[in-house]
């Protein structure tokens, strides 16, 4: 099985108006501290991003925050993460933060994290990577974005449709399971010419 080492969250710069979502946000924070993984994220203090920051930190885990120079004072940049890379633009964060991760989640959150969100699943449609992606679906969020996949499987737009298949999850201890369960199945794949 291949080791966990980085796992990069998308998730809202806002709290959201639903208490379960900061919930699963500090869950998931602490899960990746006791298994000793480094959270790659979007940099910020605020919303679910800053409760999964600092719940990893409050555990003794490590993070990484990724972000634009422009949204440093907006998004009030976390100072007591190990590693702060503020970078130029949005598009130089975003590859960065796929560049220094092993798998994806998205937890709740708005359009940037559904845009982040659809990218990852971009590229592994197009197959630029083959890192697991999981949909953390607390308290039925995504699930309106879950029948629009449905609808574009069933309309013909999504040609590779397995990276669509066995993504969702409903509680963020299931997460790292998947995530293992894919990679292995990833590396038990024989290598394509």
């Amino acid at each position: 099985m291949t080791k966990i080492s980085n796992i990069c969250v998308y998730c809202g710069s806002s709290p959201g108006t639903n208490p379960r979502f900061i919930e699963a946000a500090k869950d998931f924070g602490k899960i990746l501290a006791e298994n000793k993984i480094n959270l790659v994220y979007g940099g910020g203090s605020f919303g679910l991003m800053g409760a999964v920051a600092t719940s990893v930190l409050d555990h003794g885990g490590t993070v990484t925050g990724i972000i634009p120079e422009s949204l440093v004072a907006r998004e009030r940049a976390l100072k007591t993460v190990q590693e702060m890379v503020v970078t130029n633009h949005m598009h130089e964060r975003k590859q960065l933060m796929f560049d220094r991760s092993d798998a994806f989640v998205a937890l709740p959150g708005g359009v940037g994290t559904l845009e982040e969100l659809v990218e990852q699943l971009t590229w592994a449609q197009l197959k630029h990577h083959r890192k697991p992606i999981i949909l953390c679906n607390t308290d039925s969020f995504w699930t309106p974005l879950l029948e629009t996949f449905e609808r574009m499987k069933s309309s013909g737009f999504v040609y590779n449709s397995e990276v669509l298949d066995n993504l969702i999850c409903d509680d963020v201890s299931e997460i790292l399971p998947m995530i293992r369960r894919k990679m292995t199945a990833a590396a038990a794949e024989p290598a394509k010419p």
